[in-house]
């Protein structure tokens, strides 16, 4: 999966609050990957890095994957064809919800 390009449906754009949980703030766009099924039965989730305005879709390559100890989902990490993050940087970005639960970022 890493280094594929895929296109994000964006339902949670960069800054909008979770539906549910009030207090998390997207400080990056997140959404799904459309007809690509995630252990949880639903289409897989993915964070967007790299684009810094809200957007409704964007087309982009999986620069990792972060893996969930404590749940059964994982959550893809999509940016810009050319752009490039390290593990701490793509944490940094992501921490206003994966500080939630254990997990580790495979590149």
């Amino acid at each position: 999966m890493i280094g594929s390009t895929v296109r994000v449906i964006v339902d949670r754009p960069l800054g909008t609050f979770h539906p549910k949980h009030k207090d998390i703030y997207y400080s990056v766009n997140y959404g799904y990957i459309p007809d690509v099924l995630a252990p949880d039965g639903e289409e897989q989730d993915a964070y967007i890095l790299g684009i810094n305005k809200p957007v409704k879709e964007f087309i982009g390559r999986v620069i990792a994957i972060i893996h969930r100890f404590d749940d059964v989902e994982e959550k893809w990490v999509v940016a810009p064809e050319n752009s490039s993050y390290t593990k701490d940087e793509i944490m940094k970005q992501v921490a206003f919800q994966e500080q939630y639960f254990r997990a580790e970022i495979r590149m």
